[in-house]
């Protein structure tokens, strides 16, 4: 089987164009969370005059609407971000396509080519779950465009990295590799690492805003920054939360789909290969994530904190051990 040359060309160029899109899509939702900012300072300003006007009447404040649902309403930026995104997403898509008919098979057999569609996957998942809240009017505080930012941000970062240093020529599966098992037990792989990665987004936003409304209970200076437009910090951890009960059992099939495999390619179900272990070390850290907070009623910080060590566990799974540990995974590397 040749390598198409000329496709694979092509998919770099579109890969490259995909990066432009995401670019400026990151620029118009950073625009749109300081419109955020500019609204909820106009809000404060509104409540300060208003308490002032009370306190001279000897009368209630009147009754404001809360910061997360400004997030609601008309945002141009937001809209013009998700647009973009999905330019970005359709160039993206055929940058993977491409790079797959240019070698005739699926496009995941190194490094490179699980983080290009594996960001694919990221972006994918977000704009499916923006059109999930169009379709119901942004209703129930369901509107995630303010993830846009941090979102795109390591979509972004991965790609730039892709590009930089795990790129590889297109060309043929190694023997282990060309297998039916390599769509499935990877793609689900993709789907599971994609919720993980917008978990762990919201999650950081959950510490920052928790962070904010504690100075706030406290009495002390907040200032006026973004985070103020978007939700609570309780909602947030409910989002998180949703977001990584579905990557687990996602993640809970990828761990069997992949023993399946490795008993038809090395006759053994489990041998604790390099990244089997850390396979097991991320199900093991989520699993402890999930356990807490349903068990022990873990929720806020505590819980956020488990989670952010089962993103871990999932980056160095990538990074540190497809490049440095020796085992029989290692023709998935660089």
């Amino acid at each position: 089987m040749s390598v198409d040359e000329n496709l694979a060309g092509i998919s770099n160029v579109l890969l490259y164009g995909a990066m432009t899109a995401y670019v400026v899509a990151m620029i118009a939702f950073a625009l749109d969370l300081a419109d955020g900012q500019r609204t909820a300072k106009g809000e404060a300003a509104r409540r300060a005059r208003l308490e002032r006007e009370a306190a001279k009447a000897g009368g209630a404040v009147a009754t404001l609407p809360p910061p997360a649902a400004l997030a609601r309403g008309r945002r141009r930026a937001a809209a013009v971000a998700t647009s973009v995104l999905g330019v970005a997403f359709l160039l993206h898509l055929g940058s993977v396509v491409t790079r797959g008919f240019s070698v005739d098979r699926v496009p995941w057999g190194n490094m490179f080519e699980f983080a290009v569609t594996g960001c694919l996957v990221v972006t994918g998942v977000f704009l499916a779950a923006l059109v999930h809240a169009r379709r119901n009017g942004f209703a129930g505080g369901r509107d995630l465009r303010y993830l846009g930012t941090f979102v795109v941000g390591p979509v972004l970062l991965t790609l730039g990295l892709a590009l930089r240093a795990w790129y590889v020529e297109a060309a043929e599966l190694v023997p282990a590799l060309d297998s039916y098992w390599l769509i499935i037990h990877v793609a689900v792989a993709f789907l599971a690492s994609a919720l993980f990665t917008i978990g762990f987004s919201t999650t950081v936003l959950q510490l920052v805003q928790d962070s904010r409304e504690t100075r706030q209970r406290e009495g002390r200076r907040t200032g006026v920054s973004f985070m103020a437009a978007l939700p609570s910090a309780q909602e947030l951890e409910r989002t998180s939360a949703r977001l990584h009960a579905v990557a687990f059992v996602l993640w809970t099939f990828t761990i069997i789909a992949g023993a399946i495999w490795a008993q038809k390619a090395w006759s053994r179900y489990w041998g604790w290969d390099a990244k089997e272990v850390w396979s097991f070390v991320i199900w093991v850290a989520y699993a402890a994530y999930l356990h807490a907070r349903a068990t022990r009623g873990w929720d806020g910080r505590r819980a956020a904190y488990l989670s952010m060590v089962g993103f871990t566990c999932l980056v160095a799974n990538f990074t540190i051990v497809n490049i440095y540990f020796v085992g029989l995974h290692s023709y998935a590397g660089v």
